[in-house]
Protein backbone atom coordinates (compact mmCIF):
# COMPACT_ATOMS: atom_id res chain seq x y z
CA UNK A 1 0.00 0.00 0.00
CA UNK A 2 2.88 2.44 0.93
CA UNK A 3 3.98 1.73 -2.80
CA UNK A 4 0.51 2.63 -4.07
CA UNK A 5 0.28 5.44 -2.69
CA UNK A 6 3.96 6.92 -3.24
CA UNK A 7 3.08 5.95 -7.12
CA UNK A 8 -0.39 7.87 -7.16
CA UNK A 9 1.70 10.90 -5.14
CA UNK A 10 4.88 10.72 -7.95
CA UNK A 11 1.78 10.80 -10.71
CA UNK A 12 0.47 14.08 -9.28
CA UNK A 13 3.46 16.09 -8.65
CA UNK A 14 4.43 15.06 -12.51
CA UNK A 15 0.31 15.85 -13.83
CA UNK A 16 1.21 19.34 -12.20
CA UNK A 17 4.85 20.85 -13.01
CA UNK A 18 5.11 18.58 -16.23
CA UNK A 19 3.60 20.92 -18.57
CA UNK A 20 5.53 23.62 -17.03
CA UNK A 21 9.10 21.48 -17.35
CA UNK A 22 11.95 20.59 -19.01
CA UNK A 23 13.74 24.06 -18.00
CA UNK A 24 17.34 23.03 -18.79
CA UNK A 25 16.24 20.14 -20.92
CA UNK A 26 18.12 21.74 -24.19
CA UNK A 27 21.43 21.15 -22.70
CA UNK A 28 20.48 17.61 -22.76
CA UNK A 29 19.37 17.52 -25.82
CA UNK A 30 22.19 19.61 -27.46
CA UNK A 31 25.12 17.28 -25.79
CA UNK A 32 23.03 13.89 -26.78
CA UNK A 33 23.70 15.04 -30.30
CA UNK A 34 27.06 16.68 -30.21
CA UNK A 35 28.22 13.24 -28.11
CA UNK A 36 26.85 10.41 -31.09
CA UNK A 37 28.36 13.37 -33.92
CA UNK A 38 32.06 11.97 -33.86
CA UNK A 39 33.89 12.50 -37.35
CA UNK A 40 30.52 13.33 -39.43
CA UNK A 41 30.21 16.77 -37.17
CA UNK A 42 31.93 19.90 -37.54
CA UNK A 43 34.67 18.72 -34.88
CA UNK A 44 33.22 20.48 -32.01
CA UNK A 45 31.17 16.91 -31.00
CA UNK A 46 32.51 13.75 -30.37
CA UNK A 47 35.05 13.19 -28.07
CA UNK A 48 35.90 17.04 -28.36
CA UNK A 49 32.54 17.64 -26.81
CA UNK A 50 33.90 19.39 -23.46
CA UNK A 51 36.46 21.10 -25.32
CA UNK A 52 34.07 23.53 -27.26
CA UNK A 53 31.27 22.74 -24.87
CA UNK A 54 32.48 23.86 -21.28
CA UNK A 55 28.96 24.96 -20.21
CA UNK A 56 28.18 21.51 -20.60
CA UNK A 57 28.57 19.93 -17.19
CA UNK A 58 27.10 16.81 -17.67
CA UNK A 59 28.89 13.48 -17.45
CA UNK A 60 29.20 11.32 -20.81
CA UNK A 61 27.26 8.97 -19.89
CA UNK A 62 23.97 11.37 -19.10
CA UNK A 63 24.25 12.49 -22.85
CA UNK A 64 24.70 8.99 -24.24
CA UNK A 65 21.77 8.95 -22.23
CA UNK A 66 19.95 11.48 -23.13
CA UNK A 67 20.94 11.10 -26.83
CA UNK A 68 18.23 7.79 -27.32
CA UNK A 69 15.76 10.29 -26.84
CA UNK A 70 16.49 12.42 -29.87
CA UNK A 71 15.20 10.46 -32.61
CA UNK A 72 11.48 11.69 -31.05
CA UNK A 73 10.55 15.24 -31.83
CA UNK A 74 11.54 17.45 -29.13
CA UNK A 75 8.38 17.87 -27.06
CA UNK A 76 7.75 13.82 -27.20
CA UNK A 77 11.71 12.90 -26.36
CA UNK A 78 11.50 15.87 -23.54
CA UNK A 79 8.02 14.70 -22.06
CA UNK A 80 9.31 10.22 -22.14
CA UNK A 81 12.64 11.44 -20.55
CA UNK A 82 10.90 13.29 -17.43
CA UNK A 83 8.24 10.32 -17.50
CA UNK A 84 11.37 8.08 -17.41
CA UNK A 85 12.67 9.99 -15.03
CA UNK A 86 9.88 10.27 -12.85
CA UNK A 87 9.66 6.43 -12.06
CA UNK A 88 13.51 6.32 -11.47
CA UNK A 89 12.86 8.67 -8.39
CA UNK A 90 10.14 5.88 -7.40
CA UNK A 91 12.81 3.23 -8.23
CA UNK A 92 14.76 4.95 -5.59
CA UNK A 93 12.50 5.19 -2.67
CA UNK A 94 11.82 1.26 -2.99
CA UNK A 95 15.98 1.05 -3.43
CA UNK A 96 16.09 2.76 -0.05
CA UNK A 97 13.14 0.32 1.53
CA UNK A 98 14.74 -2.75 0.03
CA UNK A 99 18.32 -1.37 1.68
CA UNK A 100 17.04 -0.25 5.09
CA UNK A 101 15.07 -4.27 5.80
CA UNK A 102 18.88 -5.79 4.24
CA UNK A 103 20.72 -3.60 6.76
CA UNK A 104 18.57 -4.62 9.89
CA UNK A 105 17.69 -8.30 8.61
CA UNK A 106 18.06 -10.26 12.35
CA UNK A 107 17.76 -7.20 14.63
CA UNK A 108 14.53 -7.15 15.59
CA UNK A 109 13.14 -4.76 13.47
CA UNK A 110 9.68 -3.87 12.78
CA UNK A 111 9.15 -3.77 9.15
CA UNK A 112 5.93 -2.51 9.42
CA UNK A 113 6.99 0.84 11.21
CA UNK A 114 9.98 0.27 8.61
CA UNK A 115 7.26 0.39 5.76
CA UNK A 116 5.98 3.47 7.46
CA UNK A 117 9.13 5.54 7.37
CA UNK A 118 9.67 4.49 3.72
CA UNK A 119 6.57 6.35 3.10
CA UNK A 120 6.71 9.51 5.53
CA UNK A 121 10.18 9.87 4.11
CA UNK A 122 9.57 9.35 0.13
CA UNK A 123 6.61 11.62 0.52
CA UNK A 124 8.84 14.32 1.63
CA UNK A 125 11.22 13.28 -1.19
CA UNK A 126 9.08 12.85 -4.26
CA UNK A 127 8.31 16.59 -4.51
CA UNK A 128 11.72 17.33 -5.25
CA UNK A 129 12.72 14.46 -7.15
CA UNK A 130 9.95 15.86 -9.56
CA UNK A 131 11.58 19.33 -9.06
CA UNK A 132 14.78 17.68 -10.44
CA UNK A 133 13.46 15.24 -13.22
CA UNK A 134 10.62 16.95 -14.73
CA UNK A 135 10.72 21.08 -13.92
CA UNK A 136 14.51 21.32 -14.67
CA UNK A 137 14.81 17.86 -16.57
CA UNK A 138 18.61 17.27 -15.08
CA UNK A 139 18.84 13.91 -16.65
CA UNK A 140 22.55 13.93 -15.30
CA UNK A 141 21.62 14.63 -11.45
CA UNK A 142 18.83 12.40 -11.99
CA UNK A 143 21.26 9.48 -13.18
CA UNK A 144 23.76 10.37 -10.53
CA UNK A 145 21.78 9.58 -7.86
CA UNK A 146 19.93 6.92 -8.68
CA UNK A 147 23.26 5.27 -9.56
CA UNK A 148 24.17 6.31 -5.91
CA UNK A 149 21.35 4.69 -4.21
CA UNK A 150 21.96 1.28 -6.14
CA UNK A 151 25.39 1.83 -4.62
CA UNK A 152 23.97 1.78 -1.13
CA UNK A 153 22.17 -0.97 -2.10
CA UNK A 154 25.08 -2.73 -2.99
CA UNK A 155 27.29 -1.99 0.02
CA UNK A 156 24.12 -3.39 2.52
CA UNK A 157 24.66 -6.88 0.33
CA UNK A 158 28.54 -6.71 1.09
CA UNK A 159 28.78 -6.67 -3.11
CA UNK A 160 32.16 -4.99 -3.56
CA UNK A 161 32.28 -4.68 -7.36
CA UNK A 162 28.98 -3.15 -8.01
CA UNK A 163 29.24 -0.87 -4.97
CA UNK A 164 32.59 0.53 -7.18
CA UNK A 165 30.63 -0.12 -10.58
CA UNK A 166 27.74 2.12 -9.19
CA UNK A 167 29.65 4.75 -7.89
CA UNK A 168 31.38 5.30 -10.97
CA UNK A 169 28.47 5.11 -12.94
CA UNK A 170 27.32 7.94 -10.64
CA UNK A 171 30.45 10.00 -11.31
CA UNK A 172 30.17 9.35 -15.54
CA UNK A 173 26.81 10.71 -14.99
CA UNK A 174 27.60 13.79 -13.42
CA UNK A 175 31.30 15.24 -11.90
CA UNK A 176 29.99 15.95 -8.36
CA UNK A 177 28.86 12.32 -7.57
CA UNK A 178 32.53 12.19 -6.38
CA UNK A 179 31.51 12.89 -2.93
CA UNK A 180 29.73 10.09 -2.47
CA UNK A 181 33.15 7.69 -2.87
CA UNK A 182 33.51 7.24 1.20
CA UNK A 183 30.65 4.60 0.67
CA UNK A 184 33.36 2.18 -0.62
CA UNK A 185 34.56 2.33 2.76
CA UNK A 186 31.55 1.07 4.34
CA UNK A 187 32.22 -2.18 2.82
CA UNK A 188 34.82 -4.52 4.66
CA UNK A 189 38.44 -3.40 4.44
CA UNK A 190 39.15 -6.58 2.96
CA UNK A 191 37.16 -5.80 0.07
CA UNK A 192 38.31 -1.83 -0.57
CA UNK A 193 40.72 -2.72 -3.20
CA UNK A 194 38.59 -4.92 -5.38
CA UNK A 195 35.91 -1.98 -4.94
CA UNK A 196 38.66 0.41 -5.45
CA UNK A 197 39.81 -0.71 -9.13
CA UNK A 198 36.08 -1.13 -10.21
CA UNK A 199 35.12 2.51 -9.36
CA UNK A 200 38.50 4.03 -10.98
CA UNK A 201 38.25 1.96 -14.40
CA UNK A 202 35.00 2.50 -15.20
CA UNK A 203 35.43 5.96 -14.39
CA UNK A 204 38.73 6.17 -16.81
CA UNK A 205 37.19 4.26 -19.78
CA UNK A 206 34.14 7.07 -19.41
CA UNK A 207 36.28 10.00 -19.16
CA UNK A 208 40.01 9.75 -20.20
CA UNK A 209 39.16 9.46 -24.05
CA UNK A 210 37.90 13.00 -23.90
CA UNK A 211 40.94 14.09 -21.97
CA UNK A 212 43.22 12.15 -24.79
CA UNK A 213 41.42 13.34 -27.99
CA UNK A 214 41.55 16.67 -26.98
CA UNK A 215 43.40 18.47 -24.11
CA UNK A 216 41.44 21.41 -24.28
CA UNK A 217 38.99 19.36 -22.45
CA UNK A 218 40.10 20.38 -19.01
CA UNK A 219 38.69 23.59 -19.66
CA UNK A 220 35.55 22.63 -18.95
CA UNK A 221 36.70 22.03 -15.31
CA UNK A 222 37.17 26.01 -15.02
CA UNK A 223 33.36 26.72 -16.25
CA UNK A 224 32.46 29.57 -13.66
CA UNK A 225 29.15 30.62 -12.56
CA UNK A 226 27.65 33.61 -11.38
CA UNK A 227 28.28 33.64 -7.19
CA UNK A 228 24.08 34.15 -5.97
CA UNK A 229 23.51 37.22 -3.20
CA UNK A 230 21.74 34.17 -1.36
CA UNK A 231 24.48 31.29 -1.95
CA UNK A 232 25.90 30.42 1.64
CA UNK A 233 28.92 31.20 0.23
CA UNK A 234 28.44 34.82 0.88
CA UNK A 235 27.76 33.95 4.36
CA UNK A 236 31.20 32.17 4.58
CA UNK A 237 32.85 36.00 3.09
CA UNK A 238 33.32 34.70 -0.87
CA UNK A 239 31.86 38.02 -2.39
CA UNK A 240 33.57 37.04 -6.09
CA UNK A 241 31.29 37.49 -9.12
CA UNK A 242 32.14 34.23 -10.10
CA UNK A 243 33.02 30.73 -9.20
CA UNK A 244 36.45 31.21 -7.63
CA UNK A 245 38.76 28.87 -8.79
CA UNK A 246 39.35 26.63 -5.41
CA UNK A 247 35.56 25.93 -5.16
CA UNK A 248 35.03 23.07 -6.97
CA UNK A 249 38.00 21.24 -5.57
CA UNK A 250 36.91 22.75 -1.77
CA UNK A 251 33.53 20.99 -2.18
CA UNK A 252 34.58 18.07 -3.41
CA UNK A 253 37.44 17.39 -0.79
CA UNK A 254 34.90 18.53 2.10
CA UNK A 255 32.20 16.16 0.64
CA UNK A 256 35.17 13.50 0.50
CA UNK A 257 36.00 14.14 4.24
CA UNK A 258 32.93 14.30 5.72
CA UNK A 259 31.93 11.19 4.34
CA UNK A 260 35.76 9.13 5.48
CA UNK A 261 34.43 10.78 9.08
CA UNK A 262 30.65 9.56 8.72
CA UNK A 263 32.06 5.94 7.96
CA UNK A 264 34.88 6.18 10.51
CA UNK A 265 31.89 7.01 13.43
CA UNK A 266 29.67 3.97 12.30
CA UNK A 267 27.25 6.43 10.63
CA UNK A 268 28.12 5.63 6.62
CA UNK A 269 23.91 5.92 5.99
CA UNK A 270 24.73 9.61 6.24
CA UNK A 271 27.43 10.12 3.47
CA UNK A 272 25.49 11.09 0.83
CA UNK A 273 23.79 14.07 3.21
CA UNK A 274 27.41 14.98 3.72
CA UNK A 275 28.14 15.05 0.55
CA UNK A 276 25.11 17.14 -0.93
CA UNK A 277 25.70 19.76 1.75
CA UNK A 278 29.18 19.94 0.99
CA UNK A 279 27.42 21.37 -2.47
CA UNK A 280 25.09 23.66 -1.57
CA UNK A 281 27.28 24.70 0.85
CA UNK A 282 29.97 25.90 -1.46
CA UNK A 283 28.25 26.04 -4.62
CA UNK A 284 27.79 29.80 -5.99
CA UNK A 285 24.48 28.67 -7.19
CA UNK A 286 20.93 28.14 -5.35
CA UNK A 287 19.08 26.29 -7.78
CA UNK A 288 16.35 24.38 -5.91
CA UNK A 289 16.80 21.38 -8.08
CA UNK A 290 20.12 21.26 -5.99
CA UNK A 291 17.82 19.89 -3.05
CA UNK A 292 16.60 16.62 -4.79
CA UNK A 293 20.47 15.34 -3.64
CA UNK A 294 19.86 16.20 0.12
CA UNK A 295 16.58 14.91 0.36
CA UNK A 296 17.99 11.92 -1.14
CA UNK A 297 20.36 12.11 1.94
CA UNK A 298 17.70 12.56 4.46
CA UNK A 299 16.16 9.63 2.82
CA UNK A 300 18.89 7.01 3.55
CA UNK A 301 19.50 9.02 6.90
CA UNK A 302 16.14 8.42 7.85
CA UNK A 303 15.38 4.57 6.99
CA UNK A 304 18.91 2.96 7.29
CA UNK A 305 20.39 5.69 9.90
CA UNK A 306 18.00 5.59 12.45
CA UNK A 307 15.50 3.95 13.25
CA UNK A 308 12.88 6.65 14.62
CA UNK A 309 9.16 6.09 13.43
CA UNK A 310 8.88 10.17 11.96
CA UNK A 311 11.66 10.36 9.58
CA UNK A 312 11.74 13.86 10.45
CA UNK A 313 15.03 14.95 8.51
CA UNK A 314 13.55 14.64 5.10
CA UNK A 315 10.79 16.98 6.10
CA UNK A 316 13.31 19.42 7.48
CA UNK A 317 15.32 19.52 4.72
CA UNK A 318 12.06 19.86 2.22
CA UNK A 319 10.46 22.76 4.59
CA UNK A 320 13.95 24.10 5.14
CA UNK A 321 15.54 24.53 1.86
CA UNK A 322 12.83 24.49 -0.45
CA UNK A 323 9.84 26.07 1.62
CA UNK A 324 12.39 29.17 2.49
CA UNK A 325 12.54 29.99 -1.66
CA UNK A 326 9.06 30.91 -1.48
CA UNK A 327 8.49 32.16 1.96
CA UNK A 328 11.71 34.31 2.67
CA UNK A 329 11.92 36.93 0.04
CA UNK A 330 15.59 38.16 1.11
CA UNK A 331 18.66 36.59 -0.70
CA UNK A 332 20.96 37.10 2.46
CA UNK A 333 18.06 35.29 5.08
CA UNK A 334 18.31 32.52 2.13
CA UNK A 335 21.77 31.95 2.76
CA UNK A 336 21.81 31.57 6.03
CA UNK A 337 18.97 29.79 6.47
CA UNK A 338 21.52 27.02 3.96
CA UNK A 339 24.22 27.37 6.03
CA UNK A 340 22.39 26.67 8.99
CA UNK A 341 20.70 23.74 7.84
CA UNK A 342 23.79 22.30 6.32
CA UNK A 343 25.59 23.69 9.76
CA UNK A 344 23.35 22.14 11.79
CA UNK A 345 22.09 18.44 9.93
CA UNK A 346 26.04 17.77 9.71
CA UNK A 347 26.88 18.11 13.41
CA UNK A 348 23.62 16.06 14.28
CA UNK A 349 24.58 12.99 11.54
CA UNK A 350 28.10 13.28 12.62
CA UNK A 351 27.65 14.06 16.72
CA UNK A 352 24.67 13.04 18.00
CA UNK A 353 25.13 10.17 20.38
CA UNK A 354 23.70 6.51 19.16
CA UNK A 355 24.02 3.21 20.22
CA UNK A 356 24.85 0.39 18.29
CA UNK A 357 22.25 -2.02 17.29
CA UNK A 358 24.86 -5.37 18.21
CA UNK A 359 27.60 -6.73 16.29
CA UNK A 360 25.58 -9.21 13.77
CA UNK A 361 26.21 -8.54 10.38
CA UNK A 362 29.91 -7.05 10.55
CA UNK A 363 30.56 -9.23 7.26
CA UNK A 364 27.43 -7.95 5.35
CA UNK A 365 28.91 -5.21 3.95
CA UNK A 366 29.32 -2.91 7.04
CA UNK A 367 32.63 -1.87 8.91
CA UNK A 368 30.49 -0.79 12.26
CA UNK A 369 26.94 -0.69 12.32
CA UNK A 370 25.05 2.65 12.45
CA UNK A 371 22.32 1.71 14.05
CA UNK A 372 19.42 3.59 16.77
CA UNK A 373 17.37 2.02 18.63
CA UNK A 374 14.52 4.45 19.38
CA UNK A 375 12.25 2.22 18.29
CA UNK A 376 11.31 -0.41 20.38
CA UNK A 377 12.04 -4.29 19.46
CA UNK A 378 9.41 -6.05 17.56
CA UNK A 379 8.01 -9.09 18.26
CA UNK A 380 7.34 -12.01 15.77
CA UNK A 381 4.62 -14.42 16.86
CA UNK A 382 5.22 -14.68 21.02
CA UNK A 383 9.06 -14.15 20.11
CA UNK A 384 11.51 -13.17 22.97
CA UNK A 385 11.50 -9.39 21.62
CA UNK A 386 15.03 -8.81 19.71
CA UNK A 387 15.10 -12.09 18.05
CA UNK A 388 15.01 -12.98 14.30
CA UNK A 389 11.59 -13.08 12.62
CA UNK A 390 10.80 -16.50 10.83
CA UNK A 391 12.15 -14.64 7.12
CA UNK A 392 15.37 -14.19 8.68
CA UNK A 393 16.09 -17.82 9.98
Amino acid sequence: MHLVLLTAWTVLWFAVVEPHGGFSWHYLRTGGELIYQGAAGDGTGGLNLYAHHPELQMGPLSFLTAGLFNPFPEATGQFLAAALMSLLGLVIVVLAGRSAAHHFLGTGTNHQRLRQRVLIAGLAFIPMWIEVAVRFGHLDDVLALFFTALAVRAVTRGDAALTGAFLALAMDSKPTALAFVPLLLALPREKWLRAGLWCAGLVAVAWLPFFLGDPQSFAAAKFAIPNHPASALRWLGVGDPETPGWDRPAQAALGLALGSIAVWRGRWAAVVLLGANARIVLDPSVYTYYTASVLLGTLLWDVIGQRRLVPWWSWLALLILYGSVFAVPDDSARGLIRLGFVAVSTAYVLLWPVRERGQRGRGRGRRRPPARTDEGPATWNGATPGAEPPAAR
